[in-house]
């Protein structure tokens, strides 16, 4: 019952049948496709395997209690169902992550909003959180652009993130931050509240046609900047490229080439512009960009609290936690599949 209605194991199966007809067949990489097929294949593949080892697994032991058995029988097969309690839960969380771009690559963006040094600080502790938790987990992560703050912080910063399931994870994230604390920053030791919007999009298939005319962009060559403004480059390098009907801008100084920078760059605003055509044939419009909201008061998807007290709580998902020094630290695990279940 666990394995059967929960995750339709036959109906898998058989789309993986189907799969490897596909991919054995002669006209195969003719296909233009065949990299999507591959990766649905290899997805689904690693899907059935570990939900077979589970079913396997719990048939044993099914057959293993229908005969007299000792204590420390017992112990051996409540040990391994406490494990198989934990895979369950694992592929639980995969039965929700069916939207149609839930299993891409997504791009994560963070903005300051007003505050000035306290948001821009916050934008910083933000990004802590997020690149930690992916480097301790299965994802990687390129780091597209960086906006330094004019004293401490970050006025923005843009990653792709890489790995399966990567835009199903994070796109809960997307909406309003809002961070309650004393300020390091205020001689007074006043309690400040600031504001930063986390963006997330999901990165779509290379075959999305999106016309871009050259006269419709202004693009920018300047010299990628640290901390404090300080040149970290001694190229003019980063570029800026701005859609002028949509005002639409997008920064990239991470590779030393102007022209690499030039196509990622390109290739981010062609992702912004296709999710715009989107927003605006209204195609999936709350799973794929949710409502945007402005930066401040009355708007918070989050709430991190430091003072008076400790506690995270999402608004949306009803997550609720008073360690926040374990979630900025990079813990959001549970935090983030909450987000998935609601």
């Amino acid at each position: 019952m666990i394995y059967g209605g929960l995750f339709e194991l036959d109906n898998k199966i058989k789309r993986l049948s189907e799969l490897n007809k596909i991919i054995n067949s002669d006209n195969f990489w003719q296909n233009s496709d065949n990299d999507k097929i591959l990766k649905e294949y290899n997805s689904l593949k690693n899907l059935v395997d570990n939900l077979t080892r589970i079913k396997n697994k719990i048939d044993s032991n099914t057959a293993i209690l229908q005969d007299s058995v000792d204590d420390e029988m017992l112990q051996v097969i409540y040990d391994e169902y406490e494990e198989i309690f934990s895979d369950v839960e694992k592929f639980r969380i995969n039965t929700y992550l069916s939207g149609k771009y839930d299993k891409n690559n997504c791009i994560l963006e963070i903005h300051s909003g007003a505050g000035g040094t306290e948001s821009c600080d916050w934008v910083e502790m933000l990004y802590r959180m997020y690149t930690r938790f992916l480097t301790k987990s299965d994802y990687n992560y390129i780091e597209i652009d960086k906006q330094y703050g004019e004293e401490v912080g970050l006025k923005s910063v843009m990653i792709k993130i890489l790995g399966e399931n990567a835009y199903g994870y994070f796109k809960g994230e997307n909406g309003i931050h809002r961070l309650v604390r004393i300020s390091p920053f205020d001689a007074n030791k006043r309690r400040h509240t600031t504001f930063a919007s986390v963006e997330v999009i999901p990165e779509f298939d290379n075959n999305v046609n999106v016309e871009i005319d050259e006269k419709d962009l202004k693009i920018d060559i300047f010299r990628s900047s640290g901390p404090g403004g300080q040149g970290v480059n001694t190229t003019d390098s980063a570029i800026r490229i701005t859609h002028i009907p949509t005002s639409i801008v997008v920064c990239c100084q991470n590779e030393r080439s102007q022209i690499r920078n030039k196509q990622i760059a390109m290739e981010v605003l062609k992702n912004k512009l296709y999710k715009l055509e989107l927003e605006k044939k209204n195609l999936e419009l709350n799973e794929i960009v949710g409502n945007k909201k402005s930066i401040g008061f009355g708007n918070a998807k989050r709430s991190y609290v430091m003072c008076p007290y400790t506690l995270v709580k999402d608004n949306e998902s009803g997550y609720e936690s008073s360690n926040i020094n374990k979630i900025l630290d990079g813990e959001i695990l549970e935090m983030l599949e909450k987000n998935i279940r609601r």
